[in-house]
């Protein structure tokens, strides 16, 4: 499974990679905002997306909307902290295929993977 991360805090994209890495996971790329999600998608075509909802430039949402618009079979995992359950609603309905709150445990975050990943 290739991964790209997407948020925009570099210690979570770190945290992430080291779970991914981990467990045998491969991340072929990083994205810091929305914009930059929706180019590295479409140029290294990712089995997988992480993707936060807050972000500078494009937010998540925008992300996800443009993302399922290049290519509607995307898998996406939305990213948020507490608190952003009208957030987590807009990500499902863009076209994200399940949520991850943050802070999240390695396990929790490798079950919703593997979840969207199978689906």
């Amino acid at each position: 499974m290739k991964v790209l991360i997407t948020d925009d805090a570099t210690f979570m994209r770190m945290t992430i990679r080291k779970i991914l890495e981990e467990n045998g996971i491969e991340v072929i790329g990083e994205a810091c905002n929305g914009k930059e999600a929706i180019s590295k998608y479409k140029e290294l075509m990712p089995d997988l997306v992480t993707m936060d909802i807050t972000m500078p430039v494009k937010n998540g949402i925008e992300a996800i909307k443009g993302i399922i618009e290049f290519d509607p079979k995307a898998k996406i995992l939305a990213c948020s902290a507490m608190g952003q359950e009208p957030m987590v609603i807009e990500a499902i309905k863009s076209g994200a295929k399940s949520f991850i709150v943050k802070p999240f445990q390695a396990d929790k975050l490798l079950f919703e993977i593997n979840k969207v990943y199978s689906k």
